[in-house]
């Protein structure tokens, strides 16, 4: 209640009250005149009262009044401890209406904000949830935000406590795994016996098929050794040993849409994840090769390089013409299909030892010069300004594996010769987090918002909660780890041997064999998202399919397989 509303009520108050005791005031002269005409009755009563005059007055007063008279008298009293309670009560409850009233428009407004979809929907999408969906694709977002964050917290749950189902992809008899790749949870496996497999992990059946050479007449296990195979949402490539390369489009057939060959064995392949470019590195030669607009394949760009090429990555998000990054011993080459052009990064400094590429940045482990005490480092360039942007680390072994594409804003993931897995902090170039991860050198990584998945030389594939730095749990096999890639719900590993002879299978027990071939396991951590057929025509099982051998094994956790 404010001072106006106050004021008011206390002026109303007093003319009120006025009003009461008006008769009263009307009523003693009248009363007065009647005891001033009245004869004394008694000489005592009498010689009493005119002895004290005040207490004779109010005996007088006392006696002639009437009992209404007191009554309205004691009304008045009682009507002004009313009123000067509700005023101040009037006050109080004023004040507690306009509170309530104000919390009452602010609920209406949340509410209206909690039930925006619009906001909703922005906020799935900044969290990453249904990224492909538009806003019309449901019709209560906060629902769905709801659930999201519901099946969120049971996988982080079930990764922590390695809770979920392990299967071992079915291995080719009397061969040895060479390569593996992943992408979106399918795998292609290469071998010594020359055949190439895929497998489709997002389904409950995994139909394994074999990717066909183009030539029908080669008989099985008389193909040259697998060197290298990549694969992406629609493509799958595979090296040989004897320089020749097969591309399949996965949406077609089993069939290679595609076939080119060098002079010279293959050192290094790579494969765009987002469109279809594939490079090469064969002696000096490095090819690009990508589909016109009629889709025929062909040479989109040719490069020559002084040295032999060990790591080459293809930059994502390149939109029409392909840009490529290969390492050549201590020489870091930018190569760009638009115009041929051949961009040298790094230079006549210590050998390059791993590489890793984003949209817009290269990181590559380089050697340390122990003899001037300068250790090795991570050197990150920008690939748009083409100069060096970070030096990071500097540790006396060697790093073996970086991860940059895949690691959060910011971060990023390396793994050296010590065995140990380090946290870089892109903004301060800082070691945010030092692991001591593994017995032997790192061999592969990966990490997200909250965990990293590291496997080994010795075969151990160790998960670690790197806030908490803490190792949550670890699974061995008796080959180093080549291969890892997760995802929120999956994750697959592969342990390829070193040794690619196979001894005769006839001789040896069963376990042997397996020991000796190598492992690719698929784990999954929300058995309820897997899909009754996959996506890719390839991968789908048909009623003439032929009849192979199948040693997919539904493992329990914990049991490690040795």
């Amino acid at each position: 209640m404010d001072d106006y509303s106050l004021d008011e009520f206390r002026r109303r108050w007093q003319e009120e009250l006025a009003q009461a005791q008006a008769p009263k005031k009307r009523r003693r002269p009248e009363a007065a005149e009647r005891r001033a005409r009245r004869p004394e009755v008694g000489s005592g009563r009498g010689e009493q009262a005119s002895g004290d005059p005040a207490l004779a007055q109010g005996l007088l007063e006392g006696a002639g009044r009437p009992p209404a008279a007191r009554a309205t008298r004691a009304e008045g009293q009682d009507v002004a401890s009313r009123s000067r309670s509700l005023a101040r009560e009037g006050a109080g409850g004023g004040e507690q209406l306009v509170d309530q009233l104000i919390r009452d428009l602010v609920s209406k407004t949340w509410k209206v904000i909690a039930e925006d979809e619009v906001l909703w929907y922005r906020l799935c999408q900044q969290e990453g949830h249904l990224p492909d969906s538009s806003i019309s694709d449901y019709s209560c977002w906060k629902l769905i935000f709801q659930e999201c964050r519901a099946k969120e917290h049971m996988l982080r749950t079930n990764w922590k406590n390695r809770k979920g189902a392990v299967s071992e992809l079915e291995h080719v008899p009397d061969a040895v795994l060479c390569d593996v790749h992943s992408h979106d949870g399918v795998v292609i496996a290469g071998y010594t016996s020359g055949d190439v497999r895929v497998w489709d992990t997002r389904t409950w059946d995994y139909v394994a098929p074999f990717l066909e050479s183009e030539d029908e007449e080669d008989e099985p296990g008389m193909q040259p050794n697998v060197s290298f195979v990549r694969i992406n949402s629609s493509l799958a490539v595979a090296a040989y040993e004897d320089g020749f390369l097969n591309i399949w489009d996965l949406r077609t057939g089993k069939y290679p849409v595609h076939r080119f060959e060098h002079d010279a064995r293959i050192q290094a392949l790579a494969l765009s994840q987002d469109d279809a470019t594939v490079a090469t590195a064969s002696a000096f030669d490095v090819v690009m090769l990508s589909p016109n607009e009629e889709g025929y394949w062909q040479i989109a760009a040719e490069f020559e390089v002084p040295k032999l090429v060990q790591y080459l990555e293809i930059v994502p998000e390149t939109r029409r013409y392909p840009v490529a990054v290969a390492a050549a011993g201590d020489l870091m080459y930018l190569l760009k299909a638009e115009d041929s052009a051949r961009t040298l990064l790094y230079a006549h400094g210590p050998p390059v030892t791993c590489l890793d590429v984003s949209a817009n940045q290269v990181a590559f482990g380089v050697q340390g010069l122990g003899w001037v005490y300068e250790g090795s480092k991570i050197l990150v360039y920008s690939l748009e300004a083409g100069r060096r942007l970070l030096k990071l680390g500097n540790v006396l072994r060697d790093f073996t594996c970086v991860n940059l594409s895949d690691s959060p804003p910011n971060l990023m993931v390396s793994g050296n010769m010590d065995g140990r897995v380090r946290i870089h902090d892109l903004r301060s170039g800082n070691i945010a987090l030092s692991l001591s991860a593994h017995q032997l050198r790192v061999s592969a990584v990966q990490m997200d918002d909250w965990k990293i998945v590291s496997g080994g030389e010795e075969g151990l594939v160790s998960v670690w909660d790197y806030r908490m730095n803490q190792k949550l749990w670890e699974v061995y096999s008796g080959h180093p780890v080549q291969h890892i890639s997760f995802s929120s719900h999956s994750l697959i590993t592969a342990n390829v041997p070193y040794q690619t002879v196979m001894r005769n299978a006839d001789l040896d027990s069963f376990t042997t064999h397996r020991r000796h071939r190598g492992l690719i396991r698929a784990y999954e951590f929300a058995v309820d998202q897997l899909a009754f057929q996959s996506p890719l025509p390839v991968c789908r099982s048909s009623c003439d399919a032929m009849a192979t051998h199948y040693y997919d094994l539904a493992l329990a956790f914990p049991y490690n397989h040795v």
